[in-house]
């Protein structure tokens, strides 16, 4: 062992421990540690890694169904989606890295997930994601979009998976703190799934894929601290990212799994040969003892501390069976990529690092893992809302002129500059396209396909977080119900400020118990996830913001439904309208306030009404379906109508509601259908107990409500199609 040193307590805080870990350190080695032990020690305490700050919460979260295979504490969930197979699934941050240098962060948060996904034994079907940007008058919004979007599409594009889907949305509070939450999925055979845990004494412990460099030390110590002005100073901190390396790395793994060679595989993502090493011993309760001196390394001079801190992306570890050393590296040397033996497992519960003649690190593997600290931190009840104001201004404008304003703005326009810039069609298995409710994917050589969506409304987050957490749940459910699909599943992606303020901490609980509640209620278990906290600049929060991935199943694609407005249809409303605009995009965009609390989400009429839906599009009653969210009954319908260019005369009777708030009100648990029969649905209606609003017919090229208040298609398309172009060219 070398020789211990004092570290110095600035040293210590850098490092982001805190005195009191220092010294359940130092009592854990029965000695000081040197720098390597050091920076082991601070990665895998990290909040990044060890959710010290959450998992106490987390716990409250559902995750167990009879279709769930693997729930959280692997690198993806897994579920059971019939016929021998399985969906396997994860949503993971890259905030920090993004904001600092936007194409490389979102390239590499991509990369990241995909390799948590094949890891498991999953071809990667698709890619989603969840953004969050500043204001757009923000000096730095133009120019964090562009990286950010570019870099997604650079990375999924050339690694070959399609990006089928996401949200972007706009707000002050990310201002100096993007959110850029990553999704993907894969399918894999359900007796072919692949774990990290560790296993068999004196088995090889392999490292593959690409070199290790500098890039992206200290990475999960920087995600786990708030931004102050010096956040450009840890641009070296970002890591690189290569998705060519990538896909080969895919493809070599893939066909290795094939052979029955492997024990156990894991990724090295944050933390890289760090956290991957440790996880897979603490998971197969073994040592791991590993040279240095062996790992493939693009710079020369490179110390123990570099190569175990380095999060150079495109890297795997795994642990194979006897005798299967070569294959494997006839495998991964076809595919052009590193594959070197660096060590073996143990019965020491230790890990051990060697480096020429020395032992540089000697820690027990349990303590990193499950001596880690874990925080019951103080929080108190979120302030309530402003309240609603007697009266507003946006109650007199005509409703023709406000659906052209809201449909115009920033959170509502059109996306497609964002996806055109995706490959969307790659593997041509992609059903629906982004722009509905939520993606639709064939399981290729199968009738069967799967819905995959991703939601999250900050703004109810903030309004009520209890409120909040259980509607981004049942929006999500909504929107697989809306294509035909049973929902089955979802991962998170928890990002908010930083816990240590009481008032952040009870936004986060209150959010978990809100996303608990209703998952249980509609069968909707978590399987995955990832906490981001610290979210902030200067002490100022990014909004709460729970992003929610879901995954449904489709059993046959011929029982699917999308947005698109076909002509010559009876419109419906499911579910009542009572004009609820507390914390309304509605009253945000047009009034300009932030006020009220979100509209309540009853979660016995949010199930009633979804499977009401599930039932009319597998009896093929109704033939275009959307669920009615962000702004209202007067958006909804103005999205149909645009993906099927087809118009609607409609007559709404708010019965004492202000028209506005009746068009505008975003009510939860309802849908807008379009149906060919309006007597069949009405009769299903009334034997299933669901409130059923008649509208009016779809066709010509216009918007006619009550007769009066009539917009062109055309002008409500250049009106949604133009801010984002027009912005970026800016």
């Amino acid at each position: 062992m070398t020789d211990e040193t004092l570290i110095k307590n600035d040293i210590i805080a850098e490092h982001g421990l805190t005195p009191d870990e220092y010294y359940k350190v130092t009592e854990i080695l029965g000695r000081n540690p040197n720098l390597v032990e050091l920076g082991i020690f601070s990665v895998m305490w990290s909040e990044h890694c060890s959710y010290k700050s959450s998992r106490h919460w987390l716990k409250r979260l559902p995750t167990e169904a009879p279709w769930v295979i693997q729930g959280p504490g692997e690198n993806a969930g897994v579920i059971d989606i019939g016929d021998g197979q399985a969906a396997i699934f994860k949503m993971e941050s890259h905030n920090h890295p993004s904001f600092i240098e936007p194409y490389q962060g979102a390239a590499t948060g991509v990369g990241g997930i995909l390799r948590d996904v094949f890891t498991m034994g999953a071809r990667p079907i698709a890619n989603m994601n969840a953004l969050r940007f500043g204001h757009p008058d923000d000096e730095r919004t133009r120019h964090l979009v562009s990286g950010v979007v570019s870099g997604i599409g650079g990375y999924g594009n050339c690694v070959g998976v399609p990006t089928v889907g996401g949200e972007c949305n706009f707000h002050h509070a990310y201002d100096g703190n993007i959110l850029v939450n990553a999704m993907t999925v894969g399918v894999a055979d359900g007796d072919k799934i692949f774990y990290s845990a560790a296993a068999g004494i004196g088995n090889s412990v392999v490292y593959v894929g690409s070199k290790t460099g500098r890039d992206g030390i200290h990475g999960a110590t920087m995600a786990s601290a708030e931004f102050t002005d010096n956040a450009e100073e840890k641009r070296p901190t970002v890591q690189v990212g290569d998705p060519f390396t990538e896909k080969l790395l895919i493809e070599a793994c893939l066909e290795l799994m094939l052979t029955d060679s492997i024990v156990a595989i894991q990724d090295m993502g944050a933390a890289g040969l760090t956290s991957s090493s440790v996880e897979m011993a603490s998971k197969g309760k073994v040592g791991i003892e590993l040279d240095m001196d062996l790992v493939p390394v693009r710079e020369r001079g490179m110390s123990p501390y570099e190569i175990m801190l380095s999060e150079s992306q495109e890297r795997m570890l795994m642990v194979i069976k006897p005798g299967s050393e070569i294959t494997a590296r006839e495998i991964f040397q076809r595919w052009g990529l590193d594959f070197e033996i660096i060590g073996l497992v143990t019965d020491t519960n230790h890990l051990v690092l060697k480096s020429g003649a020395q032992t540089v690190c000697d820690i027990p593997v349990p303590p990193l893992v499950s001596e880690a600290p874990i925080y019951e931190r103080s929080w108190v009840q979120p302030p309530p809302p402003a309240p609603l104001p007697t009266s507003t201004l946006a109650d007199k404008i005509p409703i023709e002129d406000t659906l052209l304003k809201m449909m115009s703005t920033p959170n509502l326009c059109s996306r497609r500059w964002i996806w055109e810039q995706y490959d969307h069609m790659v593997m041509a298995d992609t059903i629906q396209r982004p722009g509905g409710d939520a993606a639709v994917v064939r399981v290729h050589g199968t009738e069967k396909a799967l819905a995959i969506t991703t939601d999250c409304t900050p703004r109810y987050c903030a309004a009520d977080p209890f409120e909040g957490g259980r509607q981004t749940v049942a929006e999500a459910w909504r929107n697989l119900i809306s294509v035909g699909a049973r929902p089955l599943a979802v991962t998170d992606n928890l990002n908010f400020g930083n816990p240590e303020r009481p008032e952040v901490m009870g936004q986060f609980v209150r959010c978990i118990e809100g996303m608990a509640e209703a998952c249980e209620y509609l069968d909707f278990p978590v399987v995955s996830g990832n906490v981001s906290l610290y979210n902030e600049t200067n002490g100022s929060a990014i909004l709460p913001t729970p992003a929610i991935g879901g995954v449904g199943l489709i059993a046959n694609v011929e029982n699917m439904t999308s947005i698109v407005l076909p002509s010559d249809n009876h419109l419906f409303v499911v579910g009542r309208t009572e004009g609820h605009i507390g914390a309304s995009i509605w009253l945000h965009e047009i009034e300009g306030i932030e006020a009220g609390n979100p509209p309540p989400v009853v979660l016995e009429i949010e199930r009633k009404n979804g499977e009401f839906i599930h039932q009319c599009i597998k009896d093929d009653v109704i033939t275009a379906c959307h669920d009615i969210s962000d702004g209202g009954l007067l958006v909804a319908l103005a999205e149909m109508a645009l993906a099927g260019r087809c118009g609607a005369d409609i007559t709404v009777e708010p019965d004492g509601i202000p028209l506005s708030h009746y068009c505008f009100g975003e009510d939860q648990g309802r849908y807008l259908v379009a149906t060919r029969d309006k007597i069949i649905i009405t009769e299903m209606a009334k034997r299933f107990g669901i409130e059923l609003s008649y509208l009016g017919k779809s066709g010509g090229n216009t918007l006619t409500v009550n007769k009066r208040a009539s917009i062109s298609l055309n002008s409500l398309r250049d009106a949604h199609e133009g801010w984002f172009p027009e912005y970026m060219a800016g």
